[in-house]
């Protein structure tokens, strides 16, 4: 009767289990179990769960102070918040409880000496039932973790504010914080952060002309294999018109695409000896600008401008800004093991800034990407992104995917091929194969992004030698591409109109908040 006895003075519901051949019986109590035992003169002798500590934690709702319905101030607001985590907390635990919980009576249910007195087909239904309860129970892990996510951003900013006393007047304004208490919906810390003041990305209105700190920096704009000899490869870099080629030694230049005598564009003609011929007069130019021919007149002294050109791992880079180029350029190689399958060049109508937010968010694929890559994945309970404080790399959860943004236009990812999902927390490590991506984002204008795209293999590297691949590969970039290019654009058309198309960032948001907190702080000339 001890056990009863203990449950009845806690005021706490107790079921008890179907006894075994040893006479164990077990009682739930609270969320957590209490176990008993027959004693020798067959009393209920209670033997404690070394769980029991980690779950014995009082539900906090009956101590939050009673604010619903009334403005408060930011310290209440403040004391909510600390409620909200410690009731995050509590629940969560009840949530880890059950799943331990269901564990304990599958094990019960395949018992050897249970099996003795049920059928085959009873055991069959009991399992499936607890499998189905045990989808509910991780299900409902994740709702908490998304809580208890929302409830420290939340504490977060309030202490924040606290700290800098940005609520001193709001009591006149009108702009106090009228919050709920913690409930066990699962929208109800979503509805306090929707009515918290929070400090918001504005990317809105025209595109501004791009700050010229943002161009000291090595950009790739080109793939080693497309400049050829004899070939020109135009580009547009910062909304200025540039002309790749080689030299006489083979080393690419880069000079600005506009002839020196009537302004007509460069890549309309040819390459001569290693110079650049203008299709008007003739005139032709080396790699560093300099005008070595003149057909037909005297030999001027003239220079078109030149911008520092290199070739490094099969890509062609170029220093736009101002400031003296660095000595070091980046290494965009895949990681060991791979082998480089596709190279793709694709000229895009969208600002480059909008087309990096798009790269860096995986959790659209399940709603976009549904006749391509993504086609039959499930849209899980909760998708995060997780990195350290001041990364620009992290990888997702639950896809396996390795992510990271690269100054200064960079997206590069590594993607564990095992239908990716539907995986549930499987990391990149854990998978055998692997695709690895190289996104490069120039910024040619305004609205007008110079796409290069990278992608290698870590195993079947016979397709390389399939003359068709390149061409299949290409299609299949492009229709993924096209899939996201019909959402960016019209961002974009609502972006120009003023809307924000950074209004409300959440969890999943977080390395295209970071690439833009980072390309702001570039812009205001912060370390």
């Amino acid at each position: 009767m001890s056990a009863i006895a203990t449950a009845a003075a806690l005021s706490l519901p107790i079921s008890f289990s179907r006894p075994t051949k040893f006479g164990n019986k077990r009682c739930v109590r609270g969320g957590f179990g209490v176990f008993a035992i027959i004693g020798e003169e067959g009393g209920l002798v209670e033997r404690k769960n070394p769980w029991t500590t980690l779950f014995d934690v009082e539900d906090p709702r009956s101590k939050v102070p009673q604010y619903k319905g009334k403005f408060v101030d930011v310290h209440q607001a403040l004391e909510v918040a600390r409620y909200d985590i410690q009731y995050c907390d509590w629940k969560a635990r009840q949530d880890v409880l059950a799943i331990m919980l269901l564990h304990e009576k599958v094990v019960e249910v395949l018992n050897p000496l249970a099996r003795e007195f049920k059928s085959i087909g009873t055991l069959k239904k009991e399992l499936a039932e607890l499998q189905e309860k045990l989808a509910q129970a991780h299900n409902q892990v994740h709702i908490s973790e998304a809580r208890i996510s929302a409830a420290l951003d939340k504490l977060a900013f309030m202490e924040i504010l606290v700290n800098e006393k940005k609520l001193q007047d709001r009591n006149t304004t009108g702009s106090d914080l009228l919050l709920p208490t913690p409930s066990t919906s699962p929208s109800s810390l979503d509805t306090v952060k929707r009515r918290l003041p929070k400090k918001r990305l504005n990317v809105s209105g025209p595109v501004q002309a791009y700050h010229a700190r943002l161009r000291n920096f090595w950009y790739p704009v080109a793939f080693s294999g497309d400049l050829k000899d004899d070939t020109m490869v135009p580009i547009d870099c910062f909304e200025e018109p540039w002309v790749l080629f080689r030299g006489k030694d083979g080393k690419p230049g880069c000079v600005q695409n506009t002839c020196a005598h009537r302004a007509c564009p460069l890549h309309l003609g040819s390459v001569n000896e290693g110079r650049v011929q203008c299709p008007y007069h003739g005139w032709e130019y080396s790699t560093d600008g300099k005008c070595e021919k003149m057909p037909s007149t005297k030999l001027l002294n003239v220079k078109i401008r030149a911008l520092p050109c290199f070739e490094q791992e099969g890509m062609i880079w170029i220093w736009p800004g101002d400031d003296p180029p660095t000595a070091d350029l980046p290494s965009l190689l895949p990681p060991s093991g791979f082998q480089i399958h596709s190279e793709v060049v694709m000229e895009l109508p969208v600002e480059h800034g909008l087309l990096l937010d798009n790269l860096l968010d995986i959790a659209h694929a399940p709603f976009i990407h549904t006749s391509t890559f993504a086609k039959g994945w499930s849209v899980p309970s909760l998708v995060k992104f997780f990195t350290h404080a001041s990364d620009l790399q992290g990888y997702w959860d639950p896809y396996p995917i390795d992510m990271e943004f690269r100054p200064p236009c960079m997206v590069l990812s590594t993607i564990g091929i095992s239908k990716p999902g539907k995986l549930k927390g499987q990391s990149t490590k854990e998978c055998t194969t692997h695709l690895h991506q190289l996104h490069v984002c120039l910024p040619s204008s305004r609205n007008k992004t110079r796409l290069l795209y990278r992608m290698s293999l870590d195993f079947a590297p016979i397709l390389r030698h399939f003359p068709f691949m390149q061409h299949l590969w290409r299609h299949f970039s492009e229709k993924v591409l096209n899939e996201d290019l019909r959402l960016v654009l019209g961002q974009q058309e609502r972006m120009l109109n003023g809307e924000n198309v950074w209004n409300w960032p959440v969890s999943y948001d977080e390395l295209g908040v970071r690439y833009r907190l980072w390309r702001d702080s570039l812009e205001r000339g912060s370390k």
